[in-house]
């Protein structure tokens, strides 16, 4: 893998991590304020709404074919015609963006209807939902802007600010707990989810302000023009509409998830919700790494004519994905009951709540490398402006996630739903990687070959030793009990350390590829 991938993973990486502890520390405070109530519940959806069409126009659909675009330009008529392109671009998007949030806000209640059916009948809390949607639904917009400001600025292999982004988010929301939630909660729970909708608002227009004096320093200042189709706008249109299910696969199925979970007793979508934060962390951390850094590499390497040099660009991307997420897929497994009672058992919060989000987050859990080779697979589509072989996919996806859910739902409940996630995830990686492996795009080369199932014995090492030691551990790490943060760190700390030093005797994991991961310059 070249060194400058390394390091853009690593830096995509650091900050998607730092993003994460901030955003434990968000949750953290939330649930112990809101806890797992209908109050909960309410502003969960509603900041999942601006969410879902965020990831799946503005980070999803809109990158994968943004990025080879730009990248493209830019390697074949220069940096100037590359940003000319995205400020027309930008313009074009802005407009649609106007039009579908004045469109969304008419009908929000409409939309609050097919996204929670659940809640129609609770008048209190369908209301509730609908007054917090109307209030962060101005998110997308802002942050569908600031995802195209990314794309420029990873194209350009400035990864650092983009990567940054998501801390303000966490920051804003934080605030608002803190500051704005004392004033507002006067009035109950109703309040403080209305303070935590403002601080989603706050955190876009923070965004936006930040990538573009970002953009300024980078030489790539993007101005408004008059929205004109020109014909690289129609060609990002004509890659935009098959991407649309193409990119944001994994988000429709969580929506689909929560639309199904709205169906069951009070608190589901609010378990949904922490395990899937928890499965975020590697994902974040590791997919969204990978897929940032892998697409404009591939594309740069395929319209130079590096063939050798994308496939192997291609294999280090899978083959560090799964050296760090197989050992995150087993400690979840193995550590879900202790993360969620050290994590959220506290305040509303209670230890049967974390209990039933702890069979939740197994069931994510199973799906993690799926969702991150996921991440390392559709560059190889999107690099070759291909976004309609990833949109069969994901119909054919879509329609097992939903199988699935009403297979596993009557059985597990919310755990089920999560399963039904994780499946559906691993046969798009099927689909996606026998596909490539047909058209001769993908080769797993011996070096994956030969780690990766030393790899997998390492990680179910791991959880081994760590299922053998919760017997005497758990007690301890019960709320109240004093030494249970100190316990659950240093479980997690030699659980890390016992997976790679039984990767490095299996060969699975050399020293080197790690510290090629920590440097960043």
């Amino acid at each position: 893998m070249p060194p400058t991938f390394a390091r853009a993973i690593a830096t995509v990486g650091g900050f998607t991590m730092l993003s994460r502890v901030l955003g434990f520390v968000r949750d953290v405070v939330q649930a112990a304020v809101l806890g797992a109530g209908p109050e909960s519940d309410a502003f969960l959806v509603a900041f999942k709404l601006p969410n879902f069409f965020r990831r799946l126009f503005g980070e999803g659909a809109f990158n994968a074919a943004f990025v080879p675009v730009f990248a493209g330009l830019l390697a074949t008529e220069g940096h100037r015609r590359a940003v000319m392109f995205a400020e027309q671009a930008m313009a074009v998007l802005l407009a649609a963006l106007i039009v579908f949030l004045g469109l969304a806000e008419a009908g929000m209640p409409y939309l609050t209807m097919a996204m929670a059916p659940g809640f129609i009948n609770d008048p209190e809390r369908f209301n509730l939902t609908v007054d917090l949607a109307r209030i962060t639904f101005p998110y997308l917009l802002l942050v569908s802007l600031a995802s195209l400001q990314s794309g420029v600025l990873n194209s350009l292999d400035r990864y650092a600010a983009a990567a940054a982004t998501p801390i303000l988010l966490n920051l804003c929301m934080i605030a608002a707990m803190l500051g704005l939630a004392p004033i507002l909660g006067k009035r109950g729970l109703d309040g403080v989810a209305e303070a935590l909708a403002w601080g989603v608002v706050a955190s876009g227009v923070a965004q936006f302000l930040w990538l573009a004096a970002a953009c300024h320093r980078a030489k790539a200042p993007l101005r408004l023009p008059r929205p004109r189709l020109t014909p690289e706008v129609k060609k990002l249109l004509k890659l935009l509409l098959p991407g649309v299910l193409g990119a944001g696969i994994m988000h429709v199925n969580v929506m689909i998830d929560m639309m199904i979970a709205s169906l069951l007793p009070t608190g589901a979508v609010t378990h949904l919700y922490y395990a899937d934060r928890i499965a975020q962390l590697p994902l974040g951390v590791v997919g969204a790494a990978i897929a940032t850094a892998l697409l404009p590499m591939l594309t740069r390497q395929i319209r130079q004519g590096e063939t050798a040099a994308a496939e192997a660009s291609q294999n280090r991307a899978l083959e560090y994905g799964l050296m760090l997420t197989l050992p995150a897929t087993a400690a979840l497994i193995a550590l879900a009951e202790p993360i969620m009672i050290v994590l959220f058992a506290r305040g509303a919060f209670s230890l049967e709540d974390a209990q039933g989000t702890a069979l939740v987050l197994q069931a994510f859990a199973v799906g993690l490398p799926a969702f991150v080779l996921v991440k390392g697979l559709t560059p190889g589509f999107f690099a070759r402006e291909d976004t309609r072989t990833p949109v069969r996919f994901a119909v054919v996806c879509l329609i097992a996630n939903l199988l699935f859910n009403l297979a596993l739902m009557p059985w597990l409940g919310a755990a089920g739903v999560a399963l039904a996630t994780s499946l559906s995830s691993w046969l798009n990686v099927a689909m996606l990687g026998v596909t490539l492996h047909r058209r001769k795009l993908l080769t797993l080369d011996a070096r994956l070959r030969r780690r990766s199932p030393r790899l997998l014995l390492a990680a179910l090492v791991m959880a081994g030793a760590i299922f053998a030691a919760l017997p005497w551990l758990l007690p301890m790490l019960q709320p109240g009990q004093s030494l249970r943060y100190p316990i659950f760190a240093g479980l997690c700390t030699l659980g890390a350390l016992l997976f790679f030093a039984v990767g490095h005797a299996l060969g699975g994991v050399n020293l080197r590829d790690l510290k090629a991961l920590r440097r960043k310059g």
